[in-house]
């Protein structure tokens, strides 16, 4: 089989491979599509010198070729999507294997390039607002109020949906561009705010004090002292990103807040009793999608996997501006 991996000079290389077998819970998939996001480009650069080329994906919708001897639920001719497992190989390639416990049948509404661009951020958003926050998804916290710091990337995007199509909640996004700041209205967000300026007195000068929880899909560091301004007595704050410098806990400490972080592979990584909701979690989105409630966030899909297209996704991903989701094709897959 055909992958497309990087190399420890960071260059973009096609290498044939054999294709794998699947093992006893697994699932041979064939990629009609993916998409790209930050962690690819975090993961791009950590491939050290001499090491073998990795092959990077995590985000992906295709074809069941085969299952392993312990898979049920699914059979070959299936069409799927899945994020998978960060310590293996990933989905930019003609073939690949995933566990399938964190697989699900795709949305049948939607095409293959729509379907990849919702894994890793529907689970990252699910995840963040129903196991870290707390958050009900029966809709009984509907007097509550969320605040989503950088909305309007992939996990933003899928945040507001969920949060106000699911859960009823009052949404509060911030975004720094005018055409972000209409992405998330259009969404679904009640406020949006431009949180490259002073936010938080544009919040409290619309009536709101403080916000029930706190996510934060930006930078730890940078919103660090205004989450915890803006944040209520005894609220809930989920931080997506690693910190880059040490933060001062005692900022939340007169609240009684509580502070998680969300990391969407930690299921797959620890092998943890509840790895399976994952794939759970997947067929909930995708029977969301199905009956119209949530849709894709797939903004723009760049063309068929190959080196070109795939250092195209990881640029525009690193200049920080991207709105919703990128995808490529298969290798001479259509969307």
């Amino acid at each position: 089989m055909k992958v497309i991996a990087i190399d420890s000079r960071q260059q973009w290389v096609e290498l044939e491979l054999p294709t794998p077998e699947p093992g006893p819970g697994d699932l041979l998939v064939r990629i009609e599509a993916v998409a790209v996001n930050p962690i690819d480009t975090k993961l791009r650069g950590s491939v050290a010198a001499g090491a073998a080329p990795k092959v990077l994906g995590w985000d992906a919708a295709g074809v069941v070729l085969a299952v392993g001897e312990a898979v049920t639920g699914f059979q070959p001719g299936d069409e799927v999507f899945y994020a998978g497992d960060v310590l293996r190989p990933g989905c930019n390639a003609e073939l690949q294997l995933v566990d399938a416990r964190l697989a699900a049948h795709k949305p049948a509404t939607l095409g293959f390039a729509e379907a990849a661009a919702l894994p890793l951020t529907g689970l990252t958003a699910w995840e963040s607002l129903f196991e870290r926050l707390g958050i009900c998804a029966e809709g009984t916290d509907q007097d509550r109020c969320l605040l989503i710091i950088g909305a309007a990337g992939g996990v933003g995007s899928m945040a507001i949906q969920l949060a106000k199509q699911v859960a009823g909640l009052n949404v509060i996004a911030t975004a720094s561009r005018p055409e972000s700041l209409a992405w998330c209205r259009d969404l679904g967000a009640d406020v949006c705010l431009d949180h490259a300026g002073d936010w938080i007195a544009d919040m409290r000068a619309g009536g709101l004090r403080y916000v029930d929880y706190v996510l934060n899909c930006n930078s730890v560091d940078a919103y660090w002292d205004a989450m915890a301004e803006a944040v209520k007595p005894q609220g809930i704050v989920c931080c997506l990103a690693s910190a880059i410098q040490p933060l001062d806990l005692n900022r939340f400490k007169n609240k009684s807040v509580r502070i998680a972080w969300e990391f969407m592979f930690t299921k797959a990584m620890y092998q943890t009793d509840d790895m399976a909701s994952q794939g759970e979690i997947l067929k909930q989105l995708a029977d969301l999608v199905d009956i119209g409630i949530t849709r894709s966030t797939l903004t723009d899909c760049l063309g068929p996997l190959s080196p070109a297209n795939l250092s195209l996704a990881h640029a525009r991903i690193e200049q920080g501006h991207t709105i919703g989701k990128l995808a490529l094709t298969g290798m001479g897959a259509t969307a």
